[in-house]
């Protein structure tokens, strides 16, 4: 059942990066301006009336309105009267985003809710591991540490709304869902029975560890060049796409030349494991994902960003993080099968 509750947990979690990804696509990371409710409800508006000012209507503590392009926040219960009254509301001093557009709203609040489901299932998996504390310490302290990470990434998402998508933070909040991913995948390994015709070598483990931080590194470049197409976005409108990549600065470049060297190194890894028949057979997905992930980046530079093509290169990347770090695991637990390759 534990092993179960992992799994579910990682689908979950990977759910949540989809979701983001959706996000960033779409632009709607605004699009619940507060945090954790949406516009001070917890299920969120539909129309802009639902946020304007109404003459005799009940508030609730808490509740958000719109008015002259700011955000005011009712600091009471209480019912309007004809005209609005100062003294029952106050100025939302997060920043001074005030901008309703319902369909990047609903965009966002989904995204919340897979991340609340998927912190609720971590919760759900770290009480099943206690059963495991006598005998297996380590997988129980790893899954409360689970419970910590999603309640830290949480935290991290208000910081990124109350920034309005500062890069940097934006950056720390996708490093931080691989980082779950990782932890998820090793509680996955050691939960599970391991495969006994698995071997390494320790020149493969080692070039498999590079693999894995390149990986990372490409993830933390790409939301760079992210950033730049958010900003030619902005500039240029939605409608421009072939002009948001028609003067590229050089996190472009170089991210583009380093995924030269990711496959190079994959191929290698892929080429060895054949030869010395390692039986670790995860590398050949890794191979299969970084193709797919070579192509949408040359959808989105060439044809101009096709559908989807943007959300599909993150998802990739972080599905090809994850593969690469399990099958990190299996070199580090497999028996040595030669000293050198």
């Amino acid at each position: 059942m534990y092993r179960n509750s992992v799994k579910i947990s990682l689908i979950l979690v990977y759910l949540v990066i989809v979701a983001g990804a959706v996000v960033r696509m779409t632009g709607s990371g605004m699009g619940c301006p507060d945090w954790p409710k949406c516009f001070g409800y917890y299920i969120p508006p539909t129309e802009i009336t639902e946020l304007e000012f109404k003459p005799n209507h009940q508030y609730k503590k808490e509740q958000v309105i719109i008015l002259d392009e700011t955000l005011k926040v009712s600091i009471k219960d209480f019912t309007s009267s004809d005209n609005y009254d100062p003294e029952n509301w106050k100025a939302y001093t997060k920043h001074d985003y005030a901008v309703f557009n319902p369909t990047h709203t609903w965009v966002e609040y989904i995204n919340r809710l897979l991340g609340a489901l998927a912190g609720l299932a971590v919760l759900i998996m770290a009480f099943l591991s206690l059963k495991k504390f006598r005998n297996k310490k380590r997988i129980t302290l790893l899954s409360w540490l689970s419970v910590f990470l999603m309640g830290f990434q949480a935290w991290l998402g208000a910081t990124v709304v109350y920034s309005v998508l500062a890069p940097a933070k934006i950056t720390v909040h996708m490093v931080m869902a691989l980082v779950i991913v990782a932890v998820l995948l090793y509680l996955l390994y050691v939960s599970s029975e391991k495969v006994k015709d698995q071997f390494k070598t320790r020149t493969f483990q080692n070039l498999m560890l590079i693999a894995v931080i390149l990986s990372l590194v490409q993830v933390v470049m790409g939301t760079q060049v992210r950033q730049f197409v958010d900003e030619q976005v902005r500039a240029l409108g939605y409608n421009a796409e072939e002009l948001w990549l028609a003067d590229p600065n050089i996190t472009f470049y170089v991210h583009r030349s380093f995924s030269i060297i990711v496959l190079l190194l994959n191929l290698f890894l892929w080429w060895k494991n054949k030869k010395l028949q390692l039986h670790l057979s995860k590398i050949n997905l890794v191979i299969a994902l970084i193709i797919l992930e070579v192509i949408t980046g040359v959808a989105m530079y060439n044809f101009d960003f096709p559908f989807l093509s943007q959300p599909l290169h993150l998802v990739i990347a972080s599905l090809l993080f994850g593969v690469q770090f399990y099958l990190l695991l299996e070199c580090i637990f497999a028996p040595e099968k030669i000293k050198k390759l």
